[in-house]
């Protein structure tokens, strides 16, 4: 019980968590709630249980008020260190501070902390520059043992992958040095909603207009440049106009309505064709106080429509919201799930909140994140269990018209087991190098052998020097065709222009066989099926799911080509068959 608030049971078992983490081990933890989950009550409960110093961070002064207030109404004092508040306290024992003013003034942050909180804690990045990284070493020098803990949302990032390495419920992510070792608690978007935590979302479709964005390509982010998008928006003002009538139609009995326009043009464009008396623009360009007098009336209700650009996703709480108009593309899952979050709070008399998407984003809200830039327009996710552990892994992949996995793009398997030497990670990959040196399979972006050290050969080197020789022969592999003959197997190597290569294994000879299995046996059916073959008679049986190298290189040996090597799971700069 807290003065003024009662945990709920997914908040109390939040901070369990936490603390049980920080007891065994040290590593910089994270907490995963969905937007409107109260977070911000997480904290207060972890700052006050904490026994020496806490510094909360996060990015807006408006979170930091909030998550200030939420620690005041147990009772408690604290300090705020954030400019656009006009505070500068640094003696509390509790401190909530803005990230920019704390990182402009460390030399104020002498005195030990025993942990820093970060809010919204997506944003920090790996970058030498990072405000976040630099505080935290900073902090670091006055207590080596400090404490690093992370909430958010959304913890990926389009452009650089998952924020921790490790999950509790047992796999691992595919990122290096991550800002945080562990994801040690997570709840789905569906449980609070399901629980009546959260309003329920009512999806309806845009039947009267749409925006095609398809002709634009966005950046590593996920987010579209901002001249691209004011050209095609301003060939499809019709359309912008059709939108906004059928939002104030689909707005009549609806309290508050927040449109997230793609660019400051769109957006003024977008409030032209509303009621002038009751809508209002906030944008990177709004001066601060027109802003705060605009979102001030938005939720007193004096305003009905808020037009914005990029500037609420986060750290805005108006539960009163019902209807979420999205007129902007984005291929960030994260970004969607933040948008909707705006209207998901509970309010009285809130039943639902109407989403309607403009842009054809194809995003399901209740979507697990897949945690890698998706390959293509086509690619969903899917579930692929491991052969050797079965752990139900999600990658990226595609299904057929009945449901059936027709193809995938997981590497590895992701399942941890704790250990008393920390987290161990299942060895199998369903893609990989092989090293020449003692045949272990490796990533197939590595550059030395995990296991003999043994440096491997860059895919774009081997094919360039290959490329370079007279008496070499590099084959684009459009798929390949297996015939026996007695012993013997032949593969025919096909490339797009009808050109081929063969290779001969002899499945009477020890090496030859383990040569064939090695290539082919441990990826049938995309490695979801590795198999030992022992004859030939079963290699045929299963040639309709072997897995095609991408590249065969082959040497002129007499007046023969002799097949030398074979480019598998390709990404480079050369083209593969078939592709522009």
């Amino acid at each position: 019980m807290m003065a003024g608030y009662t945990l709920r049971s997914y908040q109390k078992d939040a901070v369990a968590a936490t603390l049980a983490h920080f007891r065994k081990r040290p590593d910089p933890a994270v907490i995963v709630l969905p937007t409107g989950a109260g977070k911000s009550l997480v904290i207060a409960e972890l700052a006050r249980l904490a026994k020496g110093r806490v510094l909360v961070l996060t990015h807006v002064k408006e979170l930091v008020e909030q998550n200030h207030e939420k620690f005041s109404a147990l009772g408690e004092q604290a300090g705020i260190f954030s400019a656009g508040l006009k505070r500068k306290d640094t003696q509390e024992k509790v401190i909530f501070a803005s990230i920019q003013s704390v990182a402009r003034n460390l030399d104020r942050f002498t005195q030990p902390f025993s942990i820093v909180i970060v809010d919204e804690c997506h944003r920090i990045s790996n970058d030498d520059d990072s405000q976040y990284l630099k505080t935290v070493a900073h902090l670091k020098a006055s207590n080596p043992n400090l404490r690093l803990l992370g909430l958010t949302a959304t913890p990926y990032r389009l452009g650089s992958g998952w924020i921790y390495q490790y999950h509790h419920r047992g796999y691992a992510r595919t990122v290096e040095s991550p800002p945080f070792g562990y994801c040690i608690y997570e709840l789905p978007l569906r449980y609070l909603i399901k629980k009546g935590y959260l309003t329920p979302p009512r999806l309806v479709d845009a039947t009267t207009a749409h925006y095609d964005f398809s002709s634009l390509t966005p950046n590593s982010d996920g987010h579209y440049a901002e001249k691209p998008l004011n050209e095609l928006l301003g060939r499809h003002k019709r359309v912008t106009k059709a939108i906004i009538e059928q939002l104030v139609t689909l707005a009549d009995d609806r309290a508050g309505v927040m449109i997230f326009a793609a660019t400051i043009e769109h957006a003024h464009e977008i409030l032209g064709y509303l009621p002038q008396e009751i809508a209002a623009v906030v944008t990177g360009d709004t001066p601060t106080d027109i802003r705060q007098a605009n979102i001030t009336r938005f939720k007193a209700r004096e305003l009905k429509y808020l037009v914005n650009v990029s500037v609420l996703t986060t750290g805005f709480d108006a539960p009163h919201v019902d209807l979420i108009a999205i007129l902007r593309p984005t291929e960030s899952v994260s970004l969607y799930q933040q948008i909707i979050g705006r209207g998901l709070r509970l309010n009285p008399n809130k039943n639902d909140c109407l989403i309607v998407d403009y842009t054809g984003n194809q995003i399901d809200l209740f979507r697990p994140e897949v945690g890698e830039p998706k390959p293509h327009k086509d690619a969903q996710p899917v579930q692929v269990f491991c052969p050797l552990c079965e752990h139900p892994n999600l990658f990226w992949g595609k299904l057929d018209a009945d449901g059936d996995l027709v193809e995938h793009y997981g590497r590895r398997c992701q399942r941890i087991t704790e250990t008393d030497a920390g987290p161990e990670r299942c060895e199998f990959r369903f893609r990989f190098k092989s090293c020449p040196q003692c045949n272990a399979e490796n990533d197939i972006a590595g550059r030395q052998c995990h296991q003999c050290g043994h440096l491997l050969v860059d895919p774009d080197d081997q094919l360039k020097r290959a490329l370079s020789l007279k008496d070499a022969q590099v084959l684009r592999c459009a798929g390949l065709s297996l015939q026996q003959q007695d012993q013997k197997l032949v593969v025919t190597y096909r490339g797009e222009q009808g050109e081929s290569l063969k290779e001969t294994f002899w499945f009477d000879n020890p090496g030859s066989l383990e040569r064939f299995n090695s290539l082919y046996g441990q990826r049938v059916a995309q490695g979801t099926q590795p198999l030992q073959f022992k004859s030939c008679e079963e290699a045929l049986r299963f040639e309709h799911v072997l897995v095609s190298p991408d590249f065969v290189i082959a040497r002129k040996q007499g007046k023969y080509m002799k097949v030398t090597e074979h480019i598998f799971d390709y990404e480079g700069r050369y083209r593969k068959a078939n592709q522009q």
